[in-house]
C-alpha cells in the first residue's frame, strides 16, 4: 500500500522569540541571524524534496519555507496561523504573572483565553481542521511527500493530536529549523486518524550517506 511521507519543520528565530515575548499574529521578520542559520543547515544537512510546501501565512513561517525549499512555491494556509494571544500580545511574563486573566489562562483550562484571543481548544480545533484538510487533499491528488513549516505550538498540537507514539504537547518541541518525519499510511488515517512519526529532520547529510 503507498504511503505518505509528511516533514513539520519549525520557523526560524525572530526578535519576539529572543525577546521571550508571547509573539501571535504580529507579522515578525526573521532576524538576520536566524536566516544565516536556517541557510547553514540547508547547506550542512539538507532539506528534504518534496512535492508541496505549506505555510502559515505570517512572515516567518513563509520566509523559512522559502530558504528551505529553495524558493520553492509555497501554499499559503490561513488556519495554520499562530495562536491570538489577544491582550497578551507582545507582553512578556513577568508583565503578565499578576494579571487574574493570565493566571487562569497559564492554569491549563482548554476553554480560558486571553482578552479578546482564543482558547487553546478553539485554537487546536483550527490547527487540526487545517491540517487534516491538507491530508485528506494530499490523499485526493496522490500527493505522497509534501512538508508543512508552521509555529511550535502548531506542531506540537498536530503531533499530540495525531501522532503514534502519542504523547503530550511537551514531547514534541523542536529547535528552530528542525522538525519532524511522519509515515501516513492511508488505512490507519482512514480508521483512526493517527499517523506514524518515524525521525527527527532534516536529516545529517552523513546519515543519509550511510543508507
Amino acid at each position: 500500500m503507498k504511503t505518505y511521507t509528511i516533514y513539520l519543520f519549525r520557523h526560524g528565530i525572530t526578535q519576539g522569540n529572543l525577546n521571550a515575548q508571547y509573539i501571535g499574529h504580529t507579522d515578525l521578520p526573521l532576524t538576520t541571524d536566524s536566516i544565516s542559520q536556517l541557510k547553514a543547515i540547508s547547506e550542512r544537512e539538507g532539506y528534504p524534496q518534496v512535492n508541496a510546501v505549506f505555510s502559515s501565512p505570517l512572515k516567518r513561517c513563509a520566509d523559512s519555507a522559502k530558504i528551505m525549499f529553495d524558493n520553492k512555491n509555497v501554499i499559503i494556509i490561513d488556519d495554520f496561523i499562530e495562536y491570538n494571544f489577544g491582550e497578551f500580545e507582545g507582553m512578556r511574563f513577568d508583565d503578565l504573572k499578576d494579571n487574574d486573566d493570565f493566571k487562569n489562562w497559564m492554569n491549563g483550562d482548554i476553554h480560558a483565553k486571553p482578552p479578546f484571543g482564543e482558547s487553546n481548544a478553539e485554537f487546536a480545533q483550527r490547527i487540526c481542521s487545517a491540517f487534516e484538510k491538507v491530508i485528506n487533499g494530499c490523499l485526493k491528488t496522490g500527493t505522497d511527500k509534501i512538508a508543512i513549516v508552521g509555529h511550535a505550538g502548531a506542531i506540537m498540537t498536530i503531533l499530540a493530536c495525531y501522532g503514534i507514539p502519542e504523547a503530550p504537547m511537551a514531547h514534541w518541541q523542536m529547535d528552530p529549523g528542525y522538525g519532524y518525519v511522519l509515515k501516513l499510511t492511508p488505512s490507519l488515517w482512514m480508521r483512526a486518524n493517527k499517523i506514524e512519526v518515524v525521525d527527527t529532520a532534516p536529516t545529517p547529510l552523513e546519515k543519509i550517506r550511510k543508507k
